[in-house]
């Protein structure tokens, strides 16, 4: 199908986004696409990636994906060259991919949740930024969207690796936005509330009533659907957001308002 025209906010650019089998992941990829990007997809899941692919390219845009696992730095390393292969630069960024496990105390948590988590979450965004700061730099700037966390800015119980996780994702936007503002990259957070995914509705079946727990949280009573996030996520890579620079966005139903 021919390709759309399109007048978005990020028409004409080219746009990578992690963690795009499910979730915030595949929802970016849409929107992002719906502003005009011309988008490559990274996830370790090439079924879904695949469908979501054939999705897209089906409503006239253009996207590749590269199946991959953000804490090895080679994998990242390929999508980012998949990008700048295939459509000329990389201009955006939307490090997404995360990963937790099912909430306990501190003292009863086994070592490796706490390395997979912070393999996938810290490394990962580490590894991301890496690549896509040098790509960038090759051509004159360009804008990283880290996702972090409502969990990035204050603490709840039986979740502490994924707390300090979270909270080193900000850390990592904060010193690579003052490092690189100057060199015209932009670079953000945003920390989303509870918003609707699958390891989200797998803790919910496990305990139904932590969703009305969840709901209370918050000022808007509800949990967040994954465009939500993602409209966030693609207004800060674009101009509209010029000024924004080295900042969390919260999208969280005014969760961190309590």
């Amino acid at each position: 199908m021919k390709k759309k025209d399109s007048t978005g906010s990020l028409a004409g650019r080219s746009a990578l986004i992690t963690g795009a089998s499910a979730g915030i992941g595949a929802a970016a990829a849409r929107v992002f696409c719906r502003e005009g990007a011309s988008v490559t997809l990274m996830a370790r899941r090439e079924k879904e990636l695949a469908a979501l692919t054939d999705e897209l390219r089906a409503d006239g845009h253009q996207a590749h994906y590269v199946v991959g696992d953000v804490s090895r730095s080679e994998d990242v390393a390929r999508a980012v060259e998949t990008a700048v292969a295939s459509f000329g630069r990389l201009d955006a960024a939307f490090n997404n991919a995360g990963t937790s496990t099912v909430p306990a105390p501190m003292h009863l948590l086994p070592e490796e949740d706490y390395d997979t988590i912070m393999d996938t979450n810290v490394r990962g965004v580490w590894h991301c930024m890496r690549h896509e700061i040098r790509a960038m730099l090759e051509t004159g700037g360009g804008v990283i969207v880290n996702n972090s966390s409502t969990a990035g800015l204050v603490a709840t119980p039986a979740t502490s690796p994924y707390i300090a996780s979270k909270h080193a994702v900000i850390g990592l936007t904060k010193a690579a936005a003052s490092e690189y503002a100057a060199q015209n990259i932009r670079i953000n957070a945003i920390a989303p509330g509870t918003t609707r995914s699958e390891l989200i509705d797998f803790w919910l079946q496990q305990n139904p009533d932590m969703e009305q727990v969840l709901l209370n949280a918050a000022v808007l009573p509800r949990i967040a659907e994954p465009s939500e996030i993602a409209e966030a996520a693609a207004w800060l890579c674009g101009d509209r957001a010029s000024f924004v620079v080295g900042t969390t966005l919260s999208v969280d139903g005014g969760w961190t308002t309590r």
